[in-house]
């Protein structure tokens, strides 16, 4: 029988790869900036930002596209972003009628055009229905993003551009993820809130 664990230890080992996790993402700058110019130059020319998950990376899905639309720390207008996650009448319908593989990408197909960004969101890179939702999204014209873990999986040879969080851990990607999403939100609402004061 396995001793019990210590659930100060618990919290201290969670903290402390918490941290070791968001201190390694100063690294990422230049792709987030590269992200995040993306997703200013889609809503600024009247496009959107679609994103996609499963399980908690769904709700980061909805957490991130509310942020655009209603707003994250400034008044300005609404911008167009929305969660793919959301409709369970077309989630399960597809789901039925195609497989769950393309719950997603049937989405793209009807509400994606060339010039918007898709963001697919995915810790351990290898979910099929965003893989699909990523490649259909290329082919209509998208620009496209993955969120993933260290290994990157296989979103990475998918997206035009690749947020790998650096650990296998699925609770600290996700914490990671969310970070990251909040600066792409901070960052796209200055520049809008900046070229509407202009």
């Amino acid at each position: 029988m396995s001793s019990p664990v210590n659930p100060s230890l618990v919290i201290q080992q969670a903290i402390a790869d918490h941290v070791a996790v968001i201190q390694a993402l100063p690294a990422q700058q230049p792709l987030l900036e590269k992200i995040a110019a993306e997703m200013t130059r889609a809503v600024v020319a009247g496009n959107k930002v679609l994103w996609c998950g499963n399980g908690g990376s769904a709700a980061d899905s909805q957490h991130l596209a509310a942020e655009l639309v209603g707003r994250f720390r400034r008044e300005r207008r609404s911008l167009p972003s929305i969660a793919l996650t959301t409709d369970t009448s077309l989630l399960t319908a597809v789901a039925n009628d195609y497989g769950y593989e393309s719950v997603f990408s049937r989405q793209v197909e009807a509400l994606c055009r060339a010039g918007d960004v898709v963001v697919g969101i995915s810790t351990s890179g290898n979910s099929r229905n965003i893989c699909a939702a990523l490649e259909t999204a290329r082919s209509m014209g998208a620009f496209t993003v993955a969120f993933t873990g260290a290994s990157g999986g296989l979103i990475a040879a998918i997206a035009d551009a690749v947020l790998y969080i650096p650990s296998k851990d699925t609770a600290r990607i996700q914490e990671a993820h969310i970070l990251c999403g909040h600066i792409l939100c901070d960052w796209i609402e200055l520049s809008i809130c900046r070229q509407e004061k202009a």
